[in-house]
């Protein structure tokens, strides 16, 4: 059985940093591509970052320059650093598993 456990969201003032985790079991974590997802409220679930099995990174946009997506094999787990954050990266980040398995997702607020 497939399991993707996030940690790490919270509460946060503009410009902080936070870093999630993802922990997976149950898939053979090391030639797996991840990814970090992320859904505001009314708006549709969105690709933030992704790494494949070699460790290359891709990024949406809007992030580029702030969040590093990296991952450690040995520990099957996917790290999100995200860094100068802003309001607008509000939302709840998801953990994303090939192309099928989902985490729970974790909330991330960007507030004074």
């Amino acid at each position: 059985q497939v399991q993707l456990v996030e940690s790490g969201g919270g509460l946060v003032q503009p410009g902080g940093s936070l870093r999630l985790s993802c922990v997976g079991t149950g898939i053979i974590f090391g030639i797996t591509t991840m990814a970090w997802y992320r859904q505001a409220p009314e708006k549709q679930r969105e690709l933030v970052a992704a790494i494949n099995t070699g460790g290359m990174p891709n990024y949406a946009d809007p992030v580029k320059g702030r969040f590093t997506i990296s991952r450690d094999n040995a520990k099957n787990t996917v790290y999100l650093q995200m860094n100068s954050l802003k309001p607008e990266d509000s939302a709840v980040y998801y953990c994303k598993a090939g192309s099928r398995f989902w985490g729970q997702g974790t909330q991330v607020t960007v507030s004074s």
